[in-house]
């Protein structure tokens, strides 16, 4: 007869220890003290310019509310990420259609004193995805040797649309003024910003020229230097990952592909800051905001992996 063997030995790991009780409209629902946190969350919930599907405003808000469907324990990085700290910040307030011009100065006051935290990473969640244009200057000042990694499926690459330079089709164009600015997933380009694009301070990278993320990442990591802001707009991605989305267009990164790109970066790095733009929530379809949520806890989790130093990235 065969004997079973004890509990102790049949598994081999203790129970992880469970959250505690989960905390309405705040990320991953768990909200560490900011002292303690490694990781701050900024609902960005700005819309002004947005011109093919309205409701990006409506972002971080489902984002939040998405990642109630996500695990506190990731299969990939094989963690307890939320452990390390997390804690949502209240927004800056902005006025009802107050516009770009007053809202941007406040905005980047603010995030000014969180970029100078040595010891936490911000995660912006907008919003329209010109919001990156009050985000990204605290981190260049700070960083002088600065890049930006630019995820998305448009180059944003205008000077101005439809009359203001804060346009979310101008999201890039006073980023590439600041610091080098490494572009990939772009497939939709207009006419007036195409001369911009592999020029001066913009490294763009076509997503029909490089189908083969493998290859790809190799020369993304080769453009970044060694300090990098990713800011995302996600559709970045295909719509079949992500279908909720400002202005969706065909031909994007499949959920493990930008999964392997964002990875790479972080590994290789260093990243100080994250944005992720323009959710747009559909009606009777959670899958959009859920995945964002998982996104933003899955680069947490690459974050913690490379600072505990755990090859396989199991770091309880």
């Amino acid at each position: 007869m065969t004997r079973r063997p004890a509990a102790a030995a049949y598994w081999p790991r203790e129970p992880l220890k469970a959250a505690g009780a989960f905390i309405d409209g705040v990320f991953m629902g768990v909200q560490a003290p900011f002292e303690a946190a490694r990781f701050l969350i900024l609902p960005v919930p700005f819309e002004r310019t947005t011109s093919y599907k309205k409701g990006t405003a409506k972002g971080p808000d489902k984002a939040i509310e998405g990642s109630c469907g996500v695990e506190l324990w990731d299969e990939e990085t094989r963690s307890q990420t939320y452990l390390a700290g997390i804690h949502t910040l209240k927004p800056v307030p902005v006025y009802p259609n107050e516009q770009a011009p007053t809202a941007f100065p406040k905005i980047e006051k603010a995030v000014e004193g969180w970029a100078a935290l040595k010891d936490k990473t911000l995660y912006s969640i907008g919003g329209e995805h010109s919001i990156t244009q009050a985000l990204v200057p605290p981190y260049a000042r700070r960083h002088p040797g600065l890049s930006i990694l630019h995820f998305d499926a448009h180059a944003d690459m205008r000077e101005s649309f439809e009359g203001s330079p804060h346009n979310h089709a101008c999201a890039a164009h006073p980023l590439a003024k600041l610091c080098p600015l490494v572009q990939v997933g772009i497939r939709s380009v207009a006419e007036e910003e195409a001369h911009y694009l592999n020029a001066g301070n913009v490294h763009t990278f076509f997503a029909h020229e490089h189908p083969d993320v493998g290859r790809l990442i190799p020369q993304v990591l080769d453009a970044l230097t060694d300090t990098v802001y990713i800011t995302i707009d996600l559709d970045g991605f295909d719509p079949s990952v992500i279908p909720g989305v400002g202005t969706p267009q065909p031909g994007g990164f499949t959920w493990r592909e930008g999964l392997a790109l964002f990875k790479a970066v972080i590994e290789a790095k260093n990243v100080v800051g994250v944005d992720v733009m323009e959710l747009c929530p559909l009606q009777d379809n959670v899958i959009s905001e859920l995945a964002a949520a998982k996104l933003i806890y899955r680069m947490m989790g690459y974050q913690l992996a490379k600072t505990s130093g755990a090859r396989d990235g199991s770091i309880f």
